[in-house]
């Protein structure tokens, strides 16, 4: 039963290393996400009126029965957050941005060097268990943190570049330091990926 499904990697677990090693890709995807995944299913199994799109779920589940918001919420969150994540990533490393979304984050941030320092900064600072992200709002970029697996969809807000900084993203390779998983992690974004969602948003 269930409506969603665990969407396979699309690189091996060992491509992001050295950067994110095969240890970590395996339980994150294969662990974690499987288990909001499973969550998620069983509240979609036991009301079935909330069989929508994952983006849907994540923009109404206040309104949801109030034995499942939460799950909503948090698994919902965490599927959709990860199921993003893995494609945000890539095995060609080292990437840069071009284009209309390089040209966009010039005239929001100054500069790519100071677009990556914000938002290294902020990603480090979140407290606790969290995500931060480049957004389109409003159609202009912005930086947002959410805690949890909150998703900037909830503020209207189209997430184009995400980082998890939860322990379970970096802590065996990293231990504490998050702020080394986050210099370590800018070698692998799929900058393709996120010009392609930068257009997609802006339109």
């Amino acid at each position: 039963m269930g409506k969603f499904e665990l969407p396979a990697l699309p690189y091996a677990y060992n491509a992001l290393e050295p950067y994110v090693s095969e240890q970590i890709m395996k339980l994150h995807h294969d662990k974690h996400h499987q288990t909001y995944l499973d969550n998620l299913n069983k509240a979609i199994d036991a009301h079935p009126e909330w069989g929508k799109s994952i983006e849907e779920i994540i923009k109404t589940y206040n309104s949801a029965p109030d034995d499942i918001k939460n799950v909503l919420r948090n698994h919902g969150g965490g599927y959709y957050n990860h199921s993003l994540f893995w494609l945000m990533m890539s095995p060609k490393k080292d990437q840069m941005p071009s284009g209309k979304v390089a040209d966009e984050i010039n005239k929001a941030f100054g500069s790519f060097d100071a677009f990556k320092k914000q938002f290294g900064e902020a990603a480090t600072k979140i407290f606790g268990s969290g995500w931060e992200w480049l957004v389109v709002d409003s159609g202009k970029l912005a930086l947002v943190s959410t805690p949890n697996q909150d998703s900037p969809l909830t503020q209207g807000k189209i997430p184009i570049l995400g980082l998890d900084v939860w322990e379970h993203a970096y802590y065996l390779q990293y231990y504490q330091k998050r702020a080394d998983y986050v210099d370590a992690w800018w070698h692998v974004v799929n900058w393709a990926d996120v010009a392609m969602r930068f257009e997609t948003a802006k339109r």
